[in-house]
């Protein structure tokens, strides 16, 4: 069983960066197409980014695009997010999560590994 822990979460000030990381252990990353979602207090959780298992393809949710980069080292285990021009509205707990299909079924909601998240939070 894939697991999955976020890191690089905090408190930054809106316009400010942040780069999350997603490590995996109990399985070789580079077999799952990977992706980030969020979820803010008393909304639904929303897709964020995906990138498939090499890497070559990524696919945005449209608040993200231009502003943040998913990326992955399958060589480390990890999946990133960097996050650029922050906004308060992208305060949000992050998941990273990972599927044995396809990066569209991240891109749909679907997944079979999931991280505890990682708490981001822009101030205005």
């Amino acid at each position: 069983q894939v697991q999955l822990v976020e890191s690089g979460g905090g408190l930054v000030q809106a316009g400010g960066s942040l780069r999350l990381s997603c490590a995996a252990s109990g399985g070789t990353i580079g077999s799952y197409a990977m992706g980030w979602y969020r979820q803010a207090p008393g909304k639904e959780r929303e897709f964020v980014a995906g990138i498939t298992r090499s890497g070559t393809y990524t696919d945005y949710a449209d608040f993200a695009k231009g502003r943040f980069t998913i990326s992955r080292d399958n060589t480390k285990n990890t999946v990133y997010l960097q996050m650029n021009s922050l906004k308060p509205e992208d305060t949000a707990v992050y998941y990273c999560a990972s599927t044995n299909g396809r990066t569209i079924d991240i891109v749909r909601g679907t997944y079979d590994y999931r991280g505890q998240g990682t708490q981001v939070t822009v101030s205005s």
